[in-house]
């Protein structure tokens, strides 16, 4: 059995799941459990030291080699460059960006 704890309204209540419901849950759309070396972030850390590019929810698009990445995929470049509409607004040496501002990530296919 696994305990999830759920905040609803303020309080949180415990919530028991069998592993057969958990298993489930962690199923692709058709019913074949996805490889680990296919998950996102698996995929995403199999890309350190390598050059990628960013766009975030806000439209800006960063370029630069990822040097770490976190379970929130969290993002630090180094050499990162920030484009708009594909004009070039600045150069950094190392950016962090969170992950809750990426809204696609496109790796290096070399």
């Amino acid at each position: 059995m696994i305990k999830l704890l759920k905040n609803l309204g303020g309080a949180f209540h415990k919530t028991f799941i069998s592993d057969e419901s958990w298993n489930k849950s962690n199923q692709t759309n058709h019913g074949a459990y996805m490889e680990p070396s296919k998950k996102p972030l698996n995929v995403l850390i199999k890309q350190l030291n390598v050059s990628i590019a960013v766009m975030l929810k806000n439209g800006c698009e960063y370029k630069g080699k990822m040097i770490k990445c976190d379970g929130h995929m969290n993002i630090l470049l180094e050499g990162a460059t920030e484009s708009k509409d594909e004009q070039l607004l600045a150069n950094y040496g190392n950016v962090l960006l969170r992950g809750n501002n990426i809204l696609y990530i496109m790796l290096d296919m070399h």
